[in-house]
């Protein structure tokens, strides 16, 4: 069963009907039981760093995020859900991150011509080998909306990158923890297979 964690940021239903579409067992919720039990978690998100990290805190799912880590249960963080694991963001003023993983949340540089967020398709460069992209090409696009990216400390835990006004760090892997800025589920059969395969991790 794959737990999606339920804090309020939005963009469960759409994690939900692909699961559900890949035929996955999936419970949506902030019930500790539930998450623990899971085989693997989700955490997806849109919206505001600031106010992700409050509601996390307010339902105490900061704790069980780490503790399923390190459980060493595969954990697969979207979007918003990426940017928390890390050390922290620009966004609001700055804000401390979950500490999970190594890097920086920054703002995409304004650009002439360029609009922010950045809403839409664009191609991925692969590298180090990802299991996440088993299956998936070179270039392969997928859909982004974001105004802040991943500046990531260690190049080896990079799996995907993109070009937006910035070298965007785009999906990393370290260890069970696995994570996409991109939305995968709005990303039709890439995202689909992306999915897919975070749901056949660890199974032999």
């Amino acid at each position: 069963m794959i737990a999606v964690i339920d804090y309020d940021a939005g963009n469960l239903k759409s994690v939900e009907k692909a699961l559900n579409y890949l035929s996955e067992e999936v419970v949506v919720s902030r019930n500790f039981r539930d998450i623990l039990t899971a085989d693997k978690v989700i955490l997806p998100g849109v919206g505001a760093f600031g106010e992700a990290m409050e509601r996390l805190k307010q339902y105490e799912l900061d704790k069980v995020i780490r503790e399923a880590v390190q459980q060493r249960k595969p954990f697969l963080g979207i979007c918003l859900g990426l940017q928390l694991l890390f050390s922290g963001s620009e966004e609001n003023g700055g804000v401390e991150g979950l500490h999970i993983l190594d890097g920086e949340i920054v703002k995409i540089p304004a650009k002439p011509g360029l609009k922010i967020p950045h809403i839409g398709w664009n191609s991925l460069h692969l590298q180090n080998q990802g299991r996440l992209f088993d299956g998936i090409e070179e270039n392969a696009f997928v859909y982004f909306v974001h105004s802040y990216y991943l500046r990531a400390e260690k190049e080896e835990i990079v799996k995907a990158s993109t070009e937006y006004g910035a070298h965007i760090h785009a999906s990393v892997e370290e260890d069970n923890v696995f994570a996409c800025q991109f939305h995968p589920e709005k990303s039709s059969s890439v995202g689909l297979q992306i999915l897919h395969n975070f749901a056949r991790i660890g199974e032999v």
